[in-house]
Parts: structure tokens; sequence; C-alpha cells
């Protein structure tokens, strides 16, 4: 931001800022691109009010003389039809010079360059971003082309109030000025297409009509100008002959919302509808939520949970450090949003608040993470949301399934996490996991499902990891199962090996990765079949030996498969290692990973493997097999270019 100048001309107090650069790129986008839904900036300025106020409660926990003998926390909303003007006031903690220069001129949080490029993309967005990045004080500037604030801080002396003006171009201005009372009023001049016709703002019950619809959750008192039916009222201009009545604006303010927090009342007094328009309202998604679950929990901890599950996965749902959490409150009075340490990482995808009555009210980040009763909070959510998401799972309504079905589409690879993170939890979160199969494609086989259609004489629960669901019905680890027609779970989720990590059985049966180890069917694979695998591994001895020879440091071992029924060969990886798709994802990630090499099995009943034994090209024709094996398992060739070299000159002798 520039230096604050003299405004020329004005008070010798009145000092005129430049915007920060993406201020004014904000400014310019709101002005020219969310037009379209002008209503935001009722819901943003209303929000915008009620946190001021909570911030104050929460200040005067520790100094109540910050209330100044006024604690009746409110809102009032005044409507000047001959200004043209409509002014939010609240009695909040308020603002001094350097709050409103800060608070007002620039955008300090993190993101906000990703933020203005989405809001760009394209025109006529509802504006649900725009308080989601804490901008939503801009929003005014659809309707006003001027804007002033007049606040001053709580526990400030009256002469140090501010006064901060702005036409939304490129700069603003300051002065100070003497305000009686703490706290915020601002004030829209409004355009003059926003003050007629459909859009005209300066209609009371329009204004009341947008407060019920965005901002009826708030606790505290929403108040405008109470108006009364007047009959008779007298014309003198006309020998004080009564005209009739009409609607008169009162000195007594009345208050036009519910003034209670949602999540306080019984869940069996509150329409869905309600719930709905609270959740769009405290995350600015324009979706309804596919679902959500409203308690309140007795015991050792006492707190009230209103938790939902979107309907749509957030843009930035993979990135880690994004901020993610529950509001919090404590005894009604708001503590914080984004308070991570509610739910565990893998639900970071819920929304909703929480309000305990046992934490204390100067909690703080740090202490969330010390506390039992936070802990005690966070296990509560977790079992509260799996217990949720298994009743749409397990439901036989077809509104649930197909709930439940939304769910997984969006989620179900962020709660795969949960078996490595939430150990407690991992039987109920395994019950959750759906996937394709090697008889059927869509993600709808659960481990419970699979384990009822097993063979007779199956011991083991069968899955494959893949990059993708041809890849996994193509693989050559498949063969075998196919032939002896046993199904295997396909798994084609990038967080699948790693998850799997952690889950070796289910309902007391175990998991067998059929690309890993040796493959034992057990009770599947009768005598004679075994004998002619080790006459098989007998006879190919010599073979064997000499692909060992020319692979060199390429391969672990060379082996005869048992698992092989049409493919030349494949690459099998011991149990505990990582397969050529886990170590190619965590290179990509930038991490060190451990070397580690493959197991070439070959298949003694293929034309290729058979032609090794008299072959003059002994060597190329090997290592083509191996890429060959390689590319088949999703890995990927370190020489490209020498593959197709040994490939051409085969194909050409």
């Amino acid at each position: 931001m520039s230096e604050a100048t003299q405004a020329e001309g004005l008070n010798p107090e009145l000092k005129k800022h430049t915007f920060e650069a993406e201020v004014a790129q904000l400014l310019h986008l709101v002005t020219h691109s969310l037009y379209s839904n002008a209503d935001i900036f009722v819901r943003e300025l209303v929000s915008n009010a009620s946190d001021a106020c909570d911030k104050l409660r929460f200040e005067a926990t520790n100094d109540d003389s910050l209330y100044e003998d006024d604690g009746e926390l409110k809102i009032r909303i005044a409507v000047d039809e001959e200004a043209k003007t409509i002014t939010f006031t609240d009695n909040g903690i308020g603002m001094n010079e350097a709050d409103a220069i800060e608070n007002l001129g620039t955008i300090a949080k993190s993101g906000t360059k990703a933020f203005l490029d989405k809001l760009s993309e394209s025109q006529k967005q509802d504006g649900q971003l725009i308080g989601q990045f804490g901008v939503g004080f801009y929003s005014g500037f659809i309707v006003a082309d001027t804007i002033s604030v007049e606040s001053r801080k709580a526990g400030e002396p009256a002469d140090k109030g501010v006064r901060w003006v702005s036409d939304g171009t490129g700069s603003f201005t300051v002065e100070p000025i003497t305000k009686d009372t703490r706290g915020t009023a601002i004030t829209l001049h409004l355009k003059e297409e926003y003050s007629e016709g459909e859009d005209n703002y300066l209609d009371r019950s329009k204004i009341k009509r947008l407060v019920n619809k965005y901002s009826d959750h708030i606790s505290l008192p929403i108040q405008m100008r109470k108006e009364i039916w007047q009959e008779d009222v007298v014309d003198d201009e006309n020998d004080d002959t009564p005209t009739g009545g009409e609607m008169v604006l009162t000195d007594e303010w009345e208050t036009i919302n519910k003034a209670s927090a949602l999540w306080t009342r019984s869940s069996s007094e509150i329409e869905d509808d309600e719930y709905i328009d609270f959740y769009k309202n405290i995350t600015y998604d324009m979706d309804a939520p596919l679902t959500w679950t409203h308690n309140r929990v007795e015991g050792r901890v006492q707190y009230t949970q209103l938790l939902y599950i979107p309907k749509k996965a957030p843009m930035d749902l993979y990135t880690r450090e994004q901020q993610h959490g529950l509001k919090l409150y404590v005894k009604r009075v708001f503590i914080m949003d984004d308070a991570e340490q509610l739910l565990p990482m893998y639900l970071r995808f819920v929304k909703g608040v929480i309000d305990s009555a046992d934490l204390p009210l100067n909690v703080s980040r740090e202490l969330l993470q010390e506390s039992r009763d936070v802990k005690s909070i966070r296990d509560g959510n977790a079992r509260r949301i799996l217990t949720l998401l298994a009743s749409l799972a397990n439901s036989e309504d077809s509104d649930k399934q197909e709930k439940f079905a939304q769910f997984y589409a969006e989620f179900g690879d962020v709660i795969k996490e949960g078996l490595g993170e939430d150990a407690g939890n991992k039987e109920r979160i395994a019950k959750l996991l759906r996937y394709a199969t090697s008889t059927q494609d869509g993600l709808e086989t659960s481990f419970e499902d699979y384990k009822g259609r097993m063979k007779d004489g199956q011991k083991a629960i069968y899955y494959l990891t893949a990059d993708n669901l041809a890849a996994a019905k193509n693989s050559p680890q498949l063969e075998l199962f196919k032939k002896k027609g046993i199904e295997v779970i396909l798994m084609t989720s990038r967080v699948d090996e790693w998850a799997m990590n952690f889950l070796t059985s289910f309902d007391d049966t175990p998991l067998q990765n059929i690309a890993k180890g040796a493959v034992d069917l057990g009770d599947l694979q009768d005598e004679a079949e075994k004998a002619e695998a080790e006459k098989a591994e007998e006879t190919l001895k010599p073979v064997v030996d000499k692909l060992k020879t020319a692979l060199g440091e390429r391969a672990k071992d060379v082996k005869v498969s048992t698992r092989l029924v049409d493919s030349p060969a494949c690459l099998v990886v011991g149990e505990g290692e990582l397969s050529p798709q886990m170590i190619q994802m965590l290179q990509q990630m930038g991490q060190d990973v451990p070397a580690s090499k493959p197991t070439l099995e070959v298949n003694p009943d293929h034309p290729l493997i058979k032609k090794l034994e008299s072959s003059e090209q002994f060597d190329d024709l090997a290592q083509v097999i191996f890429d060959q094996a390689l590319l088949a398992d999703g890995g990927q060739l370190e020489d490209p270019a020498a593959y197709l070299k040994r490939v051409n000159e085969l194909l050409m002798r």
C-alpha cells in the first residue's frame, strides 16, 4: 500500500490511502462480475457485524469493562429513503484507525491470488466465494457507489473513533472522529439502479426477507425500526380530510430474526430448509448438503454437534495445509473458525458447529491440541459421522443408497486415509469401503459382499492394485484367478496400496494382494497342478538361470510362475515391499524411495518363453520380456528408447 497523503483541500487530518493491488483487483471483479446476486451484501455485512460482537464477547471474558455499560449485543439495520442509504450498525469490538486501514485496505488471508483467479474464471458468480475468503465487506460495492464506515474500538476514548470512506475505485480516506458509542456503522450509498424498481434495497420488507433467508440463525438480535399501520392519516393540504391509512415508521426497534443459534434448538423443532440454509451460510456452498446429524452429547464431556457432509468435494480437498475444521463455540460464545482439532484429518470435508459446555472460554489452538476433552469430542465426532455414513450405506431405502453412492464418489478416497490414521475406527471405516471386482465394474462391492460370494475352500480375500480399472482387469496377475473363477477385488485409487498396509484382515479373514509374494490358493489348487508346477520348475531351470544373468541388477530373482495362463511373464514384489505404482507415486511426490527390485515370474507354457531356450538374441529378448512385464504392471521404463530399439531389431530378424 502506498504512503498516506493528505487529501487536497480537505480536513488536514484526512488522509488518503491507495488500496492494496489485490483489493483493487477484487473490487473490479465485485462490481463487474457479481451483479447477478446483489443480495449477498446483506448476508456478508450482517455476518461481519455478528463476528465483531462475538469478538467483543470473547475479549470481555477477561475484561468486562469493554462492554462500557452496554452488555446487550445487537445488530441494527437502518434505511434512509431520502438519502438513499442503508446502514448496518453493531456494538461489537469496533476498530481504531490502524485497524480500519489494515482490515479494510488489505486482504491478509492466504490463497487470495487463487481466489481472484477463480472468481474471474466465470462472470455472474453467485458470490459464495466472497465470504469464504474473508472479504465479504467488499460485496457492499455491488450495490453502493460509496461506502462510509464509522467505528470506535471498545475500551478506547470517544475521540479515538475513525471514519473510513471509499468509492471502491482505487483509494480510500481515513480521518479521526469523536464517537460516543463503541462498535461500527457501515453506510452504503446506493447506486441509482439499486434504489428503485425490482432491485430496490430501500424496501424494508425486502431487507427483512433477506435477513430471514441468510441470517436467521445469527444468535444476536438483528433489529430494524418498527412500522405500524396508521388509520385516517390527515392531509393538511386538503382541509384536514382523512386520506386513509398507511404504514408509518416508529422510533421503536424490533427484532426481525429468531435470534437463537440453530444448534441450540431441539432438532424436532427445526425444518430441513432451516438446516440447509444454515449450512449454506456457514460454508458459502451453493448446493444443499448431502446429509447432516444434530445431537446433544451427554457424559463426561457435554457438547452439541451439528455436522454436515457436503454434496461435492471442495477444490482443495487434497491440499493438506488448507484450513479445515469446525466452528467452535463455548457456551454459545464463538471461539474460532476451522478448529481442525475437532475432527481427524480423514474427515476434513465435514462442516458444522461444535458448542462445548466444558472447554474454557480462553481456549487457544495450542490448548486444543493438548486437551483431553477435545480428544473426546474429536472421537465422538468421528464415530457420529461414521455411524451416519453406515446408516446410508446399509439402508434399504433407495434414496439413502443413492446418497451413499454420491458420498463415495466424492470422498471415498479420503475416507480410506482413516485406515492409517484412526486405528480405533479401522473396522468401521473398512465396512464403508466399496470397490470394483474382476466380475463387477461398479464401485459397489464391500468386503462383506465379497466374503458372501467367496468360493468353498477360499481362505483369503484376494485383491489387486492398479492405476485404473482397465489396467487391473487386463493384468497378468488375474489370469489364474479368472481360470478358476475366483473373484478378485480391484483397487484403482492411488491411495489404495498405502491404505491396505494398515488393513491385513477383515472380519478375521486375511487380505492378500495377488501381486505380492507367492500365490497360495490352498484348497482351490489340486495336487496335480502342484506337481505340474514343480516339474516345470525343474525343466526350465537352465533358462531361469540364464535369465538371472541377462537381467543382472534389474531383477531380484527369476522364478517359474504358477499364476500365469496367457501372458509370458509378470513382475512380483515381496510382502511388505513397494509395487512399481507405489514407487512411481512416491517419486512424483518428491519422496526418496528405497531401492526395490521385483521378481520376474515366467510362464513355462508360453511360446515366447519356450523360444528363449534356443534364441540367438537371448539377452535382448530377456530385456524386452522384463520391460513388457513392467509396463503391464503399471510401471515406467527407465529407457523407453532402448526398449523400442530392441523391439524393432527383434521384429526385423
